[in-house]
């Protein structure tokens, strides 16, 4: 996106020539107010582009996002969601231990789960999340944490972070 930005402010400025040269004032006027408009928005997607890099680079632990959750206890055998139900949630497992019952793999403590319900596109669980053993679970909200990531964009990589 920024070499199509740069292309749109050195075509504005030949366009600002072309209209001054040719006394064509439409022409000029208007990527006049192009060229302004055009550099504000190469400006902020450059500092969007350092923000990113920033977080890539910093602390990707889940301490940034235990402010945003809260905290719940989990009896053994409670089934937290099943598959199929509406992804309003994201969790952080704390203590305990919990299971993905249809792939059988075992969650231990300091694992995020429900993700997927943010990017799934009928908002719905691909898989049923059970305790073990009982525990602490850190939840989320959907519409908030949206609202958390677009404005962090640190909390946005530490969701979606590839595990290294």
């Amino acid at each position: 996106m920024l070499p199509l930005r740069i292309t749109g402010i050195a075509s504005n400025c030949i366009f600002i020539a072309y209209g001054y040269v040719a006394v064509a004032y439409p022409v000029l006027i208007l990527h006049l107010i192009l060229l302004p408009l055009n550099s504000l928005r190469l400006y902020q997607m450059q500092q969007l582009v350092k923000r990113v890099r920033e977080a890539a680079r910093g602390d990707l632990s889940m301490d940034r996002l235990k402010p945003y959750m809260i905290a719940s206890h989990c009896p053994s055998g409670e089934v937290i969601f099943r598959k199929g139900d509406i992804a309003d949630k994201v969790y952080y497992t704390v203590t305990g231990r919990y299971r993905l019952a249809e792939i059988d793999v075992n969650v231990e403590p300091g694992q995020i789960i429900g993700e997927i319900g943010f990017i799934a596109p009928d908002k719905r669980r691909t898989l049923t999340f059970e305790c073990i053993e009982g525990g602490q679970l850190l939840c989320h909200q959907l519409q908030p944490a949206r609202a958390t990531l677009f404005s962090k964009s640190d909390v946005w990589l530490l969701l979606f972070a590839i595990d290294r």
